[in-house]
């Protein structure tokens, strides 16, 4: 579709071009060749007089032109994308929409196998795609690839609408025939024992219990693993502890030799949220979705 003479696709390339300042790296988000995105801004350039991405090194600098049109151009397109929402039927039983959902392994574990079998039964054609968390999707969220983001709220992206899905209490679990946990343990006790410790994706950041626990005395961590439904596998037969979402833990209790209690001393409540692009606040199917995964929490 043309507009005063400039294909209106255009302008979706070189959203995209202004954002990762590379050819390549766009073309690969966009999925076209690189001479063809290559044409496509020889197009742009042609018809905004201006040579918009300038090659230093190997980058590309936007020019002073470039970041005025980016600014203006990021809400129309915004815009543009939430009156297609809008203006969208949705109906469960027949979509065949697939959610990119960023969601830990803790989340899938304990929440996702409540809610598939509603979705085979009431929305037979829906399709998941469950990402891990990262830095990559948040970035994925605010540019609006990523439907929903479920994450404690210390990590919501800034500027986008968050709301509650539930409140999770953490636990000490360890093998069953640790003697740790025979009876009540004590504060000190839990902080002389080795640990088994989370942090989560390629930045390594760590959990919402790693963060508080940094916080009171040093503990002893001794295996750090890269999920957390690994935990328990590394807790058996040794007198390792580890802090554990409530829910995984009794799930977890049920098919492996691990017991748990109460932590020791008071620790927050973790606010699991659910988070989704501004644009996004009128589209039906997400809201469908949210719902169904209310009615899974509940």
């Amino acid at each position: 579709m043309r507009f005063k003479g400039l294909d209106l696709n255009l302008l979706v390339a070189l959203d995209v071009l202004l954002e990762e300042c590379s050819v390549s790296r766009a073309a690969q988000r966009l999925n076209l060749s690189q001479p063809a995105l290559s044409a496509s801004l020889a197009r742009l350039r042609d018809f905004f007089g201006d040579p918009l991405l300038v090659s230093q090194g190997r980058r590309m600098i936007p020019t002073a032109e470039a970041r005025s049109i980016q600014l203006e151009l990021k809400p129309i397109l915004g815009n543009i994308e939430e009156l297609i929402v809008r203006s969208t039927v949705f109906d469960p039983a027949t979509s065949d929409r697939v959610f990119r959902i960023s969601a830990s392994d803790y989340l899938v574990a304990v929440l996702f196998p409540k809610l598939v079998p509603v979705l085979e039964r009431d929305a037979p054609h829906i399709g998941l795609d469950l990402i891990a968390p990262s830095q990559d999707a948040q970035t994925a969220l605010e540019r609006g690839e990523v439907d929903l983001l479920l994450t404690p709220e210390e990590h919501c992206v800034a500027g986008h609408p968050a709301e509650l899905l539930f409140e999770e209490r953490h636990v000490v679990a360890g093998w069953k025939d640790n003697p740790l946990l025979a009876r009540p343990m004590s504060e000190a006790e839990f902080f002389a024992a080795g640990h088994v410790a989370v942090r989560i994706g390629q930045v390594s950041r760590a959990s919402f219990a790693e963060t508080h626990l940094g916080s009171l005395a040093p503990r002893r961590i001794e295996i750090v693993a890269a999920s957390f439904t690994t935990v328990a596998d590394l807790l058996i037969r040794t007198h390792r502890l580890a802090v554990m979402h409530e829910r995984l833990a009794r799930l977890t209790a049920e098919r492996l030799p691990i017991a748990w209690q109460d932590l020791p001393f008071p620790f927050p409540a973790m606010r699991e949220m659910i988070q989704y692009n501004r644009t996004r606040g009128e589209d039906a199917g997400l809201a469908w979705l949210i719902g169904q995964l209310r009615n899974a929490v509940a």
